[in-house]
């Protein structure tokens, strides 16, 4: 989410000072009310790792979307597969008045592989389950494996950085409160007045729930917990999603361990 503008607090988007003069790629690049989707970041992404490594330089990739991490690591070629207004609508309303979880079941029956990965509350990829399906014949677990036959683009490292779990849940909670005293409110009042559509940003985490306290749906104290809630969720579906990948490096980010990651990374990329 850090590559929609705007989108600063609630995607916790590094500032110029924690930059500390590094060269970025990738940040604060789309607009709001853009669509941007996975094959759009492979594409983009490859392109600026060309780029680093014709300098003669290391790329790092840093992430949390494990669907985005593979589409790089594994070459995996995702269709452009275009997508239809209407039916889209049709879903979003469908999943308005006979709820999520009707179409969570859908796709399950179509796809039951891929909706093993997916959460009940992910609207965004319920509907492109089905989408996909609808527009190809071939459920998205098809095309994956397909895809996968690609020869690896890279030579790469994969580490995952762990901690505690009550230490991370508790870092979760203290990242909300200081974005709630950044002007989170503020920052997505300003979206909502600024664009008239934003179909992908408003589904950031942070962002979902403020909009729900703004249309009145939630309280306050009610948004803040909720997003505590769904922060803790989603990065207990990180852990799940990277524990599955037997090539991942796991290091451990206890009090002061920082110089001992760095140290470790080094070697195991040497």
């Amino acid at each position: 989410m850090q590559i929609y503008k705007e989108l600063d607090i609630g995607s916790a988007k590094p500032t110029r000072e924690e930059m500390q003069g590094i060269k970025h790629y990738m940040l604060d690049f789309v607009e709001p009310n853009e669509r941007y989707s996975v094959a759009d970041y492979k594409k983009q992404a490859i392109a600026c790792i060309n780029e680093i490594l014709a300098k003669g330089k290391t790329p790092i990739v840093i992430g949390g979307t494990g669907l985005y991490i593979n589409s790089l690591i594994y070459g995996i070629d995702y269709l452009d597969i275009g997508f239809d207004e209407e039916y889209r609508k049709e879903l979003e309303q469908r999943a308005e008045v006979e709820g999520l979880e009707v179409l969570y079941n859908e796709a399950k029956k179509i796809d039951l592989s891929a909706m093993e990965k997916i959460s009940i509350n992910d609207r965004k990829r319920i509907i492109r389950v089905l989408e996909i399906y609808k527009q190809t014949g071939k459920t998205k677990t098809e095309i994956d494996i397909k895809s996968r036959e690609n020869e690896l683009p890279f030579d790469y490292k994969l580490f995952v950085i762990n901690m505690d779990r009550d230490v991370l849940y508790e870092r979760i909670n203290k990242r909300v409160d200081i974005m709630i005293e950044q002007g989170l409110i503020e920052e997505v009042k300003n979206i909502l007045k600024k664009y008239k559509e934003y179909p992908t940003a408003m589904q950031a985490l942070g962002y979902k729930e403020t909009k729900e306290y703004l249309d009145g749906k939630i309280t306050k104290d009610e948004m803040i917990e909720k997003i505590k809630m769904e922060s803790r969720r989603y990065a207990k579906r990180q852990l799940t999603w990277f524990r599955k990948n037997k090539e991942a490096f796991w290091l451990d980010n206890t009090e002061g361990a920082k110089d001992k990651i760095i140290d470790e990374i080094l070697k195991l990329s040497a």
